[in-house]
């Protein structure tokens, strides 16, 4: 018999002064059976540095990455269905982000295992012209803080300030530094 999703809901309290992002989305979180708390909260911090400044055309929606091989972990469509930011949470190969960027007006990866400078290394060369791309490296340590904050039931309070994520659930906090790998093209 197959295993079914997890269900978890996410309420979040966003006050990105870096973007001017102030918003409070809540989320329901359907966990795949294989994956764990830290690609789950990943998955939520992503939604949280990813939320649009104008939710006009949408807003940032979880989507069925580990599914449906075709979707990426979140996704921003407008109205017309054009995907407006894809989101990738994890390692995925170069042809996935180059198809990626090919299909979305943004495409960002949110990595967070140790061995993210070596996959980094072996895949900046082949995704080099991929001009809308911007890859983040969570550092480990930071993301398994991240994780010991998941709960069913979550309410989060996530603070960005100079590139610098404070996620908060009442009880404890975490300090998250996310490193840019790919260069600024501003």
């Amino acid at each position: 018999m197959a295993l079914k999703a997890t269900i978890y809901k996410a309420q979040l309290q966003l006050a990105d002064m870096d973007r001017h992002v102030y918003a409070d989305p809540a989320t329901t979180i359907a966990r795949h059976p294989s994956e764990t708390d830290e690609r789950m909260m990943v998955r939520v911090l992503a939604m949280a540095l990813g939320w649009p400044a104008d939710t006009n055309e949408g807003t940032l929606e979880l989507a069925k990455d580990m599914w449906e091989p075709d979707e990426p972990a979140l996704w921003h469509k407008n109205f017309s269905d054009e995907i407006l930011h894809w989101i990738e949470v994890g390692q995925p190969d170069d042809k996935r982000l180059m198809k990626a960027a090919g299909r979305a007006r943004a495409v960002s990866v949110y990595a967070f295992q140790s061995s993210t400078p070596i996959w980094w290394d072996g895949l900046v060369n082949k995704v080099s012209r991929a001009s809308n791309l911007t890859v983040w490296h969570i550092p480990t340590e930071q993301s398994q803080a991240l994780a010991a904050l998941a709960q069913r039931s979550m309410q989060l309070q996530i603070t960005v300030q100079d590139g610098t994520v404070w996620v908060s659930d009442g009880q404890g906090s975490v300090e998250i530094t996310p490193q840019r790998l790919t260069p600024d093209r501003t």
